[in-house]
């Protein structure tokens, strides 16, 4: 085993990876105080994963309990990080509420094609090693697996009271991805370190990313309630976001970082570490400009975005989010963009051009939406709209 190991190093070094290690596919040690299953079964059974009903299912909890359900015969998980933010962002552009804030993993390329194919690739410098047919299963992101679980077990680091991974010398700016095998690959731990590390970390006594979070979305340290975690607003939900927090979003509109922005431990991580390449800020993604994003069409939209991170959340959930970012700014010189809004074909965007309108609650944003509460025939829409014009001195006609 030792020959795939050093070819996994090789290829982890090639391919840029930060970290590489490996877990047993089935846990045989002894147990622990700390169950990951258990919480993540408790954190399912307490509703916590909002709209996301595929983490839910049965046989998604069957399958995150048992990875011999994934993959019959496997025998260990390789699991690799890399990094994509080595580095305090630029202060340019950050404060100014005319642009949207989008969080660091997707400034750069779609971390899901770079890991599959990187993970992909490492499977291939494997199978030219081994002398039979092994099965492989490759995920990033989107498998049923306890990936920060199964990181922490192949010695890639800790997790936070944010939730998040925490390598001691890299921080947590890190993307996981898994090989999944039917080869037994030894003892568990790290194979390739690009920034070594010899002790492990803990969060102490710090609470400084539950503090911080704007919408209050750990209701306790390790447990995260993903109804009011800004990323999941953002990009997982598929509808309105609730009126009730959307003016907690400020000017974000895709992810956030605050929870990792403050953790010390990204704070004192090494400052000559950079990202990926792939992973390397596209200028038009740091803070781009809230009136051009809310200007895209569908085709615009998937020319500028096709091949980042921000697809996911599709034109119409990225407008929606624009649309309160609009209207958190309060800047009147936004009204006939917004106005524009009110006749998108997508009702999700009408609906929050509406709030974002009724936030601003000028008098020409006020008689643009008695006009389209005129001629609305969307009944969610035309809530949204008497809603926003609630807020103002004008009566709904």
């Amino acid at each position: 085993m030792n020959q795939i190991r050093a070819r996994v190093a090789a290829a982890a070094q090639q391919l840029g990876l930060a970290l590489v290690g490996v877990a047993p596919a089935v846990d045989g040690s002894p147990p622990r105080a700390y169950d990951p299953f258990a919480a993540y079964r408790a954190w399912v059974e307490a509703g916590l994963y909002g709209e996301m009903a595929y983490l839910a299912r049965p046989d998604a909890l069957a399958w995150r309990e048992d990875l011999r359900q994934v993959l019959p015969g496997v025998r260990s998980v390789i699991v690799v990080a890399a990094l994509y933010a080595g580095h305090d962002p630029p202060a340019e552009g950050f404060g100014d509420r005319s642009r949207g804030l989008v969080a660091r993993y997707a400034w750069g390329e779609d971390y899901h094609d770079v890991l599959i194919s990187a993970l992909e690739q490492m499977a291939a410098s494997i199978r030219d090693t081994v002398d039979r047919p092994i099965a492989t299963r490759v995920y990033v992101d989107t498998g049923p697996l306890l990936e920060r679980d199964l990181a922490v077990r192949a010695g890639l680091g800790f997790i936070g009271r944010n939730t998040c991974l925490i390598h001691p010398r890299l921080g947590s700016w890190l993307l996981l991805g898994e090989l999944l095998l039917d080869l037994d690959l030894g003892p568990p731990g790290p194979i390739f370190q690009a920034h070594s590390c010899h002790h492990s970390g803990t969060c102490g006594r710090c609470t400084r990313c539950l503090d911080a979070c704007p919408t209050h979305a750990f209701p306790a340290p390790y447990l995260l309630d993903a109804r009011r975690c800004i990323s999941y607003l953002t990009i997982e939900l598929k509808g309105p976001i609730p009126r009730h927090l959307r003016p907690l979003l400020g000017h974000r509109i895709f992810g956030c970082d605050v929870c990792q922005t403050v953790c010390p431990w990204n704070r004192v991580a090494q400052d000559h570490a950079l990202p990926h390449p792939a992973f390397r800020p596209q200028p038009d993604r740091i803070v781009p400009s809230l009136l051009e994003l809310l200007a895209l069409d569908e085709e615009g939209f998937r020319r500028r975005f096709r091949h980042s991170a921000l697809w996911r959340a599709r034109r119409r959930g990225l407008l929606r989010n624009v649309a309160v970012a609009l209207g958190n700014s309060g800047d009147p010189a936004t009204v006939p963009a917004l106005v524009r809004a009110l006749d998108d074909a997508e009702p999700l965007v009408r609906g929050h051009a509406a709030w974002a309108l009724g936030q601003i609650g000028s008098h020409e944003a006020q008689k643009a939406l008695q006009s389209a509460l005129a001629q609305e025939a969307d009944q969610w829409v035309r809530e949204e709209i008497q809603a926003a014009l609630a807020q103002g001195a004008l009566t709904p006609v």
